[in-house]
């Protein structure tokens, strides 16, 4: 038998009901962590110590006097950034922070407080640079100081006392900056006049060896004289250069062209060539070679006539001839022209250069001596102007460039912690922890959710969707909502039968607890209200459970009449519903497998197809042994029960794939077990059994026949 299948694989997209899904399923979960943060939050802000804040801003610029005398100097040095990143670290130092801790006595007050009697220098230097903060204040190159501290008068007395050291030890260094600056500037001075002293002798003893003129600063008159001269060269040499070239293409093209095309094709070769008697002689070449034509026409080659004008023929084409090699002649000899002309230019130009050269040659030695003195001046005049600044500075009173703008108090109110940051951050923290724990767990959870997940990895039809807690439809009354979701499951699974003579069905499942035993039961009363003759057999040997709904025995039953121990009458049961039978799997035999395997099971499966419209089998896990695998390929068809979110969806597919391969007809799933009112992808269904629900008033196989439009239904939606 062939299973049945879908055509192909629905099309996987997340939607945004499926986010909301997931969180109202774990919503438990969520509220949870939500809360567990918040009540941390809460408690870190009651339990935390309070820390008080004391801050001082100070304005910080580099070392200057009083009177600025090198200012220009300064501002174009421009603007250094790493500035005041500088001053955060100096701050923040070793050396400014121990002077505070010993002007304070901090290592004693400090270990006081956290329960101690005296820290070292170095762990009180620790614990004070972990409560420091040194940042700019935006927009301004102000500098902002903030320690914390529970004691807020401790913690102003320190924010005040590092400023007043950082004060300090910039005007130590602005008074050791200038010792022996102005002495060492003086030397330098002194050296380098002497170095300007011996290059203006050594400049003057070139000027007089090589005669040199010193008018033009940059050259003698001569080298301006062959500057020009070389500059007219150049442009003789261009105009030279051009003109030999244009000829001797021109040259080459007519050397080209045959010779008795040459006269025709001279003036595209050379079309500066418009000479009248070439236009003459070859207009007579023209007459005399069509006079010829005729005469020969006229009068016959022996003719004197034809004679005639064939001289005529002969002298026009020499006059024509002569006067093309002349033209060619011509042009060779204006190409020998410019070449000749063009090698005396190039001859002068290089002489001119050499003649340079040898002159620039003969004055360099002075005139890199000249230029050795000019930065020799250009640095003395340097140094003086910048002596004279530092002799200016030393003589002034210093100013310390640190200014306390806003020293630091006490404040009233503690600084952490914060219970306005805290709290939020946790709820914050709890909402995202809570979400990304839930969509984690759900991504780990790979078990069965939606039908789309049946679907697309069973590539099987959803024939019936069975809601959570449902209990023994025999015990309840016929129009339960319960038994509507069983008669839709009928009907789909009427219209997936494929041959009329099919009714033996086993409901069967992958794992243990998946609900099978009820559905099959449920499934067989509720074609048994609908007028069918029908028969559940406790087929599952190994853990029988279907007498224990219908509160029977289960000394007697299936086993007992393979075994032929007891007749078909007296093992079948009667049930309160008039066409519903019911036969017991009977006493365990030492192998099961034997017997439903057995041709007495095939045999007993026969009889009971030709007694009863449609017989159930229950069966055990497929994948805990083998019974149900051989049961199943006896049956006409077969049902799989998921249980909604219990096993992996691989091992549903593997137990369908066992169904398949022992030739089983898999006709469709059921998913069993669904909380419909916390899943939206299954509120229609809960929603339209409410409704069939409501209808009290009509019968039993009114309200069957009124499912069959909504199952067609939800088979063409799946």
């Amino acid at each position: 038998m062939d299973a049945v299948t879908t055509s192909e694989s629905p099309e996987f997209k997340l939607h945004f009901l499926d986010y909301w899904r997931v969180i109202r399923l774990r919503r438990s979960l969520i509220l949870v962590v939500f809360l567990l943060c918040v009540m941390t939050s809460t408690l870190l802000t009651i339990w935390l110590p309070k820390q008080y804040s004391s801050m001082v801003r100070i304005q910080v610029e580099k070392d200057a006097p009083e009177v600025p005398i090198a200012e220009v100097r300064q501002l174009s040095m421009g603007t250094d950034p790493y500035f005041l990143t500088t001053q955060f670290k100096i701050i923040e130092s070793y050396s400014i922070l121990t002077n505070v801790i010993v002007n304070l006595r901090l290592d004693d007050r400090l270990a006081q407080q956290n329960g101690d009697s005296h820290w070292t220098l170095n762990k009180t230097f620790d614990y004070l640079s972990r409560k420091i903060s040194v940042e700019q204040t935006r927009m301004t190159s102000l500098i902002e100081i903030s320690v914390r501290n529970p004691d807020k008068d401790l913690a102003a007395q320190i924010v005040n006392g590092i400023a007043e050291a950082y004060k300090r030890s910039r005007l130590e260094q602005w008074k050791n900056s200038r010792g022996g600056g102005v002495e060492k500037l003086r030397e330098v001075v002194k050296e380098t006049q002497a170095q300007v002293d011996s290059a203006e002798s050594d400049l003057n003893g070139l000027r007089v060896k090589l005669n040199i003129d010193d008018v033009y600063d940059s050259g003698s008159v001569n080298q301006s004289i062959l500057s020009e001269s070389l500059r007219e060269w150049a442009h003789d040499e261009v105009m030279a250069a051009s003109d030999y070239a244009n000829f001797s293409n021109i040259l080459v093209k007519l050397k080209a062209i045959p010779a008795d095309k040459l006269g025709v094709e001279i003036a595209t070769a050379y079309p500066h060539q418009n000479d009248p008697e070439l236009t003459e002689c070859y207009y007579r070449l023209v007459t005399a070679k069509d006079k010829m034509s005729q005469a020969a026409a006229d009068y016959g080659e022996h003719h004197a006539n034809y004679e005639i004008a064939r001289k005529q023929l002969d002298q026009a084409q020499h006059d024509y001839d002569a006067k093309v090699e002349g033209i060619v002649n011509g042009i060779q000899a204006r190409v020998d022209e410019d070449k000749d002309t063009l090698a005396i230019i190039q001859a002068n130009e290089e002489a001119i250069k050499q003649e340079r050269n040898r002159e620039a040659q003969a004055h360099q030695p002075y005139y890199s001596a000249k230029a050795r003195l000019d930065n020799l001046y250009r640095n003395l005049s340097l140094l003086q102007t910048h002596l004279s600044e530092e002799v200016a500075e030393e003589s002034q009173p210093n100013q310390s460039v640190v200014v306390v703008r806003d020293p630091g108090r006490p404040e009233d109110r503690p600084v952490s912690p914060k219970a306005a940051v805290i709290i939020p951050l946790g709820v914050i923290v709890g909402l995202m922890v809570g979400l990304g724990l839930a969509f984690f767990i759900e991504y780990l959870d790979t078990s069965v959710k939606t039908i789309d997940d049946v679907e697309r990895a069973l590539q099987a039809p959803v024939l019936g969707v069975i809601p959570q807690n449902v209990g023994v439809i025999i015990e309840e009354k016929a129009e339960s909502p319960h038994a509507e979701a069983y008669r839709v499951l009928r009907t789909n699974l009427l219209f997936s039968r494929k041959n009329e003579n099919w009714n033996t069905i086993s409901v069967l499942s992958g794992g243990a607890g998946e609900g099978k035993s009820t559905t099959l039961f449920n499934l067989a009363t509720v074609f048994a209200q609908n007028g069918q003759r029908v028969l559940v057999v406790d087929s599952d040997l190994r853990r029988p459970t279907l007498h224990k709904i219908l509160h029977v025995s289960n000394t007697v039953g299936l086993t007992d009449f393979l075994l032929k121990q007891r007749s078909l009458d007296e093992v079948i049961q009667k049930t309160k519903v008039p066409t519903l039978d019911f036969m017991a799997s009977g006493k365990l035999p030492s192998s099961s497998m034997s017997i439903l395997g057995s041709p007495q099971m095939k045999e007993t499966i026969q009889e009971l197809k030709r007694r009863y419209d449609f017989i159930f089998f229950d069966s055990p896990p497929l994948l805990g042994v083998s019974d149900a695998s051989v049961l199943a390929s006896e049956m006409d068809m077969v049902l799989q029960v998921i249980q909604y979110r219990r096993y992996p969806q691989p091992m549903t597919l593997r137990a369908k794939q066992m169904v398949l391969k022992v030739g089983g007809n898999l006709v469709g799933i059921v998913l069993n077990n669904i909380n419909m009112s916390q899943d939206e992808n299954y509120y229609y269904y809960s929603g339209y059994y409410e409704y069939q629900s409501q209808q009290k008033d009509q019968t039993v196989v009114q309200v069957s026949e009124a499912a069959k439009p909504a199952a067609i239904e939800i088979k063409q939606k799946y």
